[in-house]
Formats: structure tokens, sequence, C-alpha cells
């Protein structure tokens, strides 16, 4: 029974001895913690310094980003359908000059579809020139028909009226019994006759209508035989166009920024698919670099056409492009009620080769610079009640408060306008470097208390 009375009791004792060192604990963290933060706000208390108002030169930018892109990207698709046998450039980033051949595809198709055009061709000028032959005979056929039917109608014509006329004399003479009745007949027979020949001649003057109408249908004929011609024509230029396809040169001399394709592939006609083709690869103009910056709507009315602009890249640590606006878009583009306008800007410092496409660019577009004015830290100025003050040091030790009026600022430093004068020695606060273990990110026994990234258990 005494025992079981012992053992409840050191329980309870040692519960008190750990909620003692735990207080204790988090007092001793406290004590730290409140020493870390008031000496860090010691440390980064500001100090008062001198500095000499001296002439230099300051320039206002509108800060952006963007992305580096060529003069002219164009994509090189094939329009004709087949397997490729020649490809001389094929690696990117090989330079190609105008008219080089790119891709060359088997052209054993389009050539067959060539000859084949041009035996059609040859056929339908055969046809052609067979009609044009049987317009022409059936012209002068018509014409010298048109001729005899003419002589001969006159000729029937006078005929029959002669014929008519000597049975009416020969009627006369015998009633007047001067002639005998086979003469009457005789003569009568002959103006019969040459009665009919002459409506013969009348119907081969008909005739010669129905014979105009047959030559109309020739030139007709002619006319279809010249538009199958024409038709071939087409088709003869059509398929020379298919066989000079499978032939791709370049449009313009550029670097091959990117290949899709290799040697032996069948690739798609980009004019017959479906989706257009994908390309064989890609010609970029690299002769001019631009820089496609987004600039902010706030700060869009402070850019104008031709500004110089500082272009930095981080492939290239330390070296500076130069640059100047060139085009500012007249639309902006909303994201996320966020609007932005695009501005092109020209790289044309001699090192812009360094530069390549896609390549994302800071550019500094300066607004507006001056050259050898006064200018003083903006530290050195203080704002109160609208106006800019400075803390000016006279001779003595003595120091004397200054209204001063600026112009341009960097946000380091303010053009002075008026107010103070080269030479002058005005104060500005400056904040000392953190100490040492502050600098190193977390105070000593941080990791003694909760919040501060320790480990102790609750």
């Amino acid at each position: 029974m005494a025992v079981t009375e012992i053992r409840p009791r050191r329980i309870r004792n040692m519960s008190k001895l750990i909620t003692l060192l735990l207080v204790v604990g988090l007092g001793v963290g406290a004590f730290f913690y409140y020493r870390s933060h008031a000496a860090t706000a010691a440390t980064t208390q500001p100090s008062l310094a001198d500095v000499e108002v001296v002439k230099g030169n300051i320039f206002q930018a509108v800060a952006s980003t963007g992305r580096v892109t060529s003069n002219l990207d164009v994509e090189i698709k094939c329009k004709a359908a087949g397997q490729i046998i020649e490809l001389p450039h094929d690696d990117v980033s090989e330079s190609v000059k105008k008219g080089d051949l790119l891709v060359q595809i088997d052209p054993i198709d389009q050539q067959r579809a060539v000859r084949q055009a041009e035996v059609q061709l040859d056929q339908s000028q055969a046809k052609q020139a067979q009609a044009t032959q049987g317009l022409t005979i059936a012209q002068q056929t018509l014409e010298t028909n048109r001729e005899k039917v003419a002589s001969q109608l006159k000729m029937t014509q006078a005929a029959a009226k002669d014929a008519q006329d000597k049975a009416q004399r020969r009627r006369s003479l015998f009633e007047q019994k001067l002639a005998s009745p086979e003469d009457l007949q005789t003569a009568e027979t002959a103006a019969t006759q040459a009665q009919s020949e002459f409506r013969n001649a009348q119907i081969a003057e008909k005739d010669l209508k129905t014979q105009e109408l047959a030559l109309e249908l020739k030139k007709e004929d002619v006319k279809l035989a010249q538009a199958q011609v024409e038709d071939d024509q087409i088709t003869l230029s059509n398929s020379k166009q298919r066989l000079a396809d499978t032939t791709v040169v370049a449009p313009i001399d550029g670097v091959i920024s990117q290949l899709n394709v290799q040697k032996g592939q069948i690739i798609s006609s980009g004019i017959t698919n479906v989706g257009g083709g994908a390309p064989a690869m890609t010609l970029s103009d690299m002769s001019r670099i631009f820089v496609l910056a987004s600039v902010d709507e706030s700060d869009i009315g402070k850019v104008a056409m031709d500004q110089p602009v500082t272009i930095t890249a981080d492939a290239f640590s330390g070296k500076k492009f130069q640059g100047k606006v060139v085009r500012i878009a007249t639309k902006g583009v909303n994201v996320s009620n966020v609007v932005t306008f695009e501005v092109k800007v020209e790289v044309t410092s001699q090192n812009k080769s360094l530069l390549k496409p896609e390549m994302t660019a800071n550019v500094q577009i300066i607004s507006a610079s001056k050259e050898n004015v006064l200018v003083v830290p903006v530290a050195a100025l203080t704002r109160k009640k609208g106006k800019m003050l400075a803390t000016v040091q006279l001779p003595g030790g003595q120091t004397e408060e200054r209204t001063v009026q600026v112009g341009l600022t960097d946000g380091e430093k303010y053009e002075v306008l008026s107010g103070l004068k080269e030479g002058e020695t005005v104060e500005y606060k400056k904040e000392e470097p953190q100490s040492k273990w502050r600098a190193g990110g977390r105070p000593p026994g941080m990791g003694m208390f909760p919040g501060g990234g320790g480990g102790g258990r609750k």
C-alpha cells in the first residue's frame, strides 16, 4: 500500500519539474528574441551623413521586360508531296542565301504528269488545226457555190424567159395557122424545161443558207478545239509548276532556326493537306534584331517613337545593348485586369548578334535625360507640406533648412532646379549595414522557441 502511494507522488513531482523547465525555457527564449530584435532595430537605425551637391547626368526611364525576336521568321512548307532526296542544310543555325536549295523532293511522279500533259496538248493542238482547216475548206466551198448558184440563177432565169417568149410566139403563129402543132409543142416543152432549171437554181440558192449554218457549226468546232488547247496548256503549266515545287529554295537570306524534317522522310503537301501541313523548317532573318516589350498602361504615355533604349540580358551579365523605339501598339492587351501595350524596340548596337530570338531582355526606355545638371541623392530631401526640403551645412557647423525645386529623378537621385548650389553640403539619412549575424539570416537562439523554426516538443 505504501509503494502504491509513493509512485503517484513521484509522477506528480516530475510533471511539476517539467512544467517549470518549460516555463523557464520559454522565458529565456523570449528574452533572447526581444534582445535580438532590439539589436536589429538599433543596427538599422539611419545615421546622418553629408553629401556634396555636384553636377552629373540623370535620366528618367520606363523599365520593362520583353522577348528578343528576329526581323522575320519564314516557315518553309513544301507545296509538293513526296520523299525528300536532298537536304543540303541538315542542322539548325546554318546560314543560307536567297535561292539556295533547301529541300529536294523526288520529282518522278511530277515528271510523268508533265509528259502526259504535253501529249494531251499535242493532241488538242492537232484537233484544233484539223478543225481550222475544215473551216477554211467549208468557207471556200461556200464561196464557190455562192458564185456558181448566182451565175446559174442568172443563166436559167434568162433561158426560161427566152423559152417562154419563143413558146408565146409559136402559139401566136399556131393560132394564125402559120406553125404546126409540133412546133408549138416543142416550144412549150423547151419553155417548161427552162423554167424547171430556173427553179432548180433557186433551190440551189436556198441550199446556200444550209451551207452557211454548217459553216457556223464549224466555227464553233474551232472555238471548242481552241478552248481545249488552252485547257491543256493550263494543265501543262500546272504540271510544270508542281514539278518546280519539288525543289524548295530559300526565299530570303537567313539562318535555319528550326528544322523538322530529315533526308528520306516522306512529307505531305502544304496546300492539299487539310491542316496546311507542318513546316519543313523555319528561316529567321537576323539582319535586324528587335525586342517586344510589354509596357504598363501607367507608363505608356512616357514612351515615344525613336526614344533611346538600354537593353540588358541575363545571358550576358555586364553587357549593354543600345536600341530605339520603332513601334508602339495602338491597342493594349488586358490580362487579369492588367493592361499593357507592346512596344517594339530595334537593337542598334554592334553587338546585337549576341542576342538570340526568344531570349528574355530587360529594357529601359529613356523618356527624358539631362547632362551636367545639379544632382543630390533622394535621401537628402524630405517632403513636408508639399515642399521638398534639404538640410544644408553652413560654416561654423550650423545647418539651414531650404526649400528645393526638383526636376527629373531616376529613383536614386534628384535633379536640382533651384535652392542648392554646386559644392554645398547637405545632410542625408544613411542606413548602416546590419550586424554580421543578422545579415546571415536567423539570429542565435531562434530555434529555441516556437515560431523560430526550432524543434522542441510542446
